[in-house]
C-alpha cells in the first residue's frame, strides 16, 4: 500500500548547560517597571535586573504572538507580585537562577492568557521537549506491551512503528529472553523495565513466532516514533465498523490509510468514528484525515491571527482506493478538542457525518511553540480556525446533531452503529 507522507513543521529544542546549585539573590528594589519599558539583558546586570529583562522578552512575545490581546496592566500587576511575594520568597529558598527565573516566568503566563486557555504555559528546557513530545504523540521505547506467563512473555500490542515491528515482531508471539536472560528469570517487573529502556538503547530479544512455532531472534533499538492512534473497536450490528482516533499526530494518516483500505473491501453498511477525548494534535493531521471522507482539492479551513496573515488549508488528493464513501456518525464530547474538533465541525458542517455526544471543547485555535534565549519554550495559541466562508469556528465548541450525556457513553457506540444500520437499510 503507498505510503501517505505528511510534512510537519518540527520544533527542535536544545537544553541548556545550567547549575541548579543554590546562589545569592539580591534583595529587589521596591515598586515596579513599567510594561513599555525594555531592559536589555547584558551580563554585568545583577540576576534581579536579568529577571526583569526576561519578563519583557516574554511579554513581548505574547504581544506579537498570542492570538487574545494582553494587557501592560496585567504586566504591571504580576511584577508588583513578584516583588513583593514571589522573588521574596524564592529568596528565602535559596533557589538557584535558573529555577527563580523559570518559575516566575510560567507565573507571568498564568497572568497574561485568559483564563480558560488550557494550552499556552511556560515551559523549562526538559519539560519542554516531554510536552513536545506528547503534543505530537512521540515515544521513545520498544513499543512493546504485554504480560508474563508461564510460557514466556505474550505481546499483546506492538507499535507498528516501532523498531521491534519493523523487524518482525507481532502479537502473539512469545519473548522467551531478554539480552540471553529467561524472562520468568527475571519476573514481570524486570521484564516490563528491560523493555522500556533509554533512548538508543539495544535490546536482543529472544521469541517464539506465534504464527509458525519458529524461533526467532532480533536486536532492536529504543528510539523515537510516532505511536499509533487508530485501533478498531466492535459495535455489536453486523457490516458497521468503528475507528476510534485516541489523538492526531504525524503517523494517523498511515494508519487511517490501513484501516480505510481494510473496511472499505467488505462494503461496510457504515462507519463511526470515536473522537471522544481526542485532544487534538497538529491541524496539518486533521487536514490529512478529512481527504479520505470529502471532495479533494477543496478548501478545508483557514487560520488567521491578530498580527498572522491568513493561512489556508485544502484538502490534499489522494488516490481512489482510499475514499470512504459510506455514511459515518462521529462521537464526541468535552473532551474532543483542537485538531479533532475542526475534523469534527467540518465534517458536520458539510453534512457529511452526524455529530453524536456532547458539545466539544472550543479550542479550535492554531497551537505554537517558540524556543526562548535560554532554551525554555513558550507553548501559545496563535490563531482561530475559521470556517471558508468566514465563520469562526465558536469558543464554546461544537454543539452535536444529537445530545447525549457523559454518564451514557457506553450506550452512544450501540446507538450509533444501530442509526446507520437503518440507515443503510433506508428506514432514515
Amino acid at each position: 500500500m503507498r505510503s501517505i507522507l505528511i510534512l510537519f513543521m518540527l520544533i527542535v529544542f536544545v537544553p541548556p548547560v545550567f547549575s541548579a546549585e543554590p546562589v545569592s539573590l539580591p534583595v529587589p528594589v521596591s515598586g515596579s517597571i513599567p510594561a513599555s519599558v525594555t531592559i536589555p539583558v547584558r551580563a554585568t546586570q545583577s540576576p534581579y535586573d536579568q529577571y526583569l529583562a526576561y519578563f519583557n522578552e516574554i511579554y513581548k512575545l505574547m504581544d506579537e504572538q498570542y492570538y487574545f490581546q494582553v494587557s501592560p496592566a496585567d504586566l504591571d500587576r504580576f511584577l508588583k507580585a513578584f516583588n513583593e511575594k514571589i522573588y521574596p520568597s524564592l529568596l528565602l529558598e535559596k533557589k538557584s537562577n535558573d529555577y527563580v527565573r523559570w518559575r516566575s516566568a510560567a507565573y507571568l503566563v498564568d497572568f497574561l492568557k485568559q483564563p480558560d486557555d488550557l494550552f499556552s504555559r511556560f515551559l523549562p528546557p526538559k519539560p519542554a521537549q516531554e510536552f513536545a513530545k506528547e503534543v505530537y504523540g512521540q515515544r521513545i521505547d520498544l513499543g512493546i506491551e504485554g504480560a508474563l506467563e508461564a510460557s514466556g512473555f505474550l505481546v499483546s500490542f506492538i507499535e507498528p512503528r516501532s523498531d521491534a515491528y519493523q523487524q518482525g515482531l507481532r502479537e502473539g508471539d512469545r519473548i522467551v529472553l531478554v539480552d540471553e536472560k529467561k524472562v520468568q528469570d527475571l519476573g514481570p517487573e524486570k521484564t516490563k523495565e528491560k523493555l522500556n529502556p533509554l533512548v538508543g538503547t539495544k535490546v536482543r530479544l529472544d521469541y517464539v513466532e506465534v504464527r509458525t512455532s519458529i524461533a526467532r531472534m532480533i536486536t532492536v533499538e529504543s528510539k523515537e516514533y510516532f505511536k499509533q492512534t487508530v485501533f478498531l473497536k466492535p459495535t455489536g450490528v453486523e457490516g458497521v465498523y468503528c475507528l476510534q482516533i485516541e489523538k492526531f499526530n504525524q503517523g494517523t494518516p498511515d494508519d487511517m490509510a490501513r484501516f480505510v483500505t481494510f473496511l472499505s473491501a467488505k462494503a461496510p453498511r457504515g462507519l463511526v468514528l470515536d473522537l471522544r477525548g481526542n485532544p487534538g494534535g497538529p491541524p496539518l493531521a486533521a487536514r490529512a484525515i478529512s481527504a479520505f471522507f470529502l471532495p479533494n482539492g477543496e478548501q478545508l479551513v483557514y487560520f488567521e491571527g491578530r498580527h498572522r496573515p491568513r493561512a489556508d488549508l485544502d484538502i490534499p488528493v489522494l488516490p481512489p482506493q482510499y475514499r470512504f464513501d459510506w455514511p459515518i456518525v462521529i462521537l464526541v464530547n468535552k473532551g474532543t478538542g483542537s485538531a479533532s474538533e475542526l475534523f469534527s465541525g467540518v465534517m458536520q458542517d458539510r453534512k457529511r457525518a452526524l455529530i453524536l455526544g456532547e458539545k466539544t471543547a472550543g479550542q479550535v485555535l492554531l497551537k505554537s511553540m517558540f524556543d526562548m534565549s535560554d532554551g525554555s519554550t513558550m507553548a501559545m495559541m496563535v490563531a482561530r480556525g475559521h470556517f471558508p466562508d468566514g465563520r469562526p469556528f465558536p469558543f464554546d465548541g461544537v454543539v452535536p446533531n444529537e445530545i447525549m450525556a457523559s454518564e451514557n457513553d457506553k450506550d452512544a457506540l450501540t446507538l450509533a452503529a444501530k442509526y446507520l444500520l437503518l440507515k443503510a437499510q433506508g428506514k432514515l
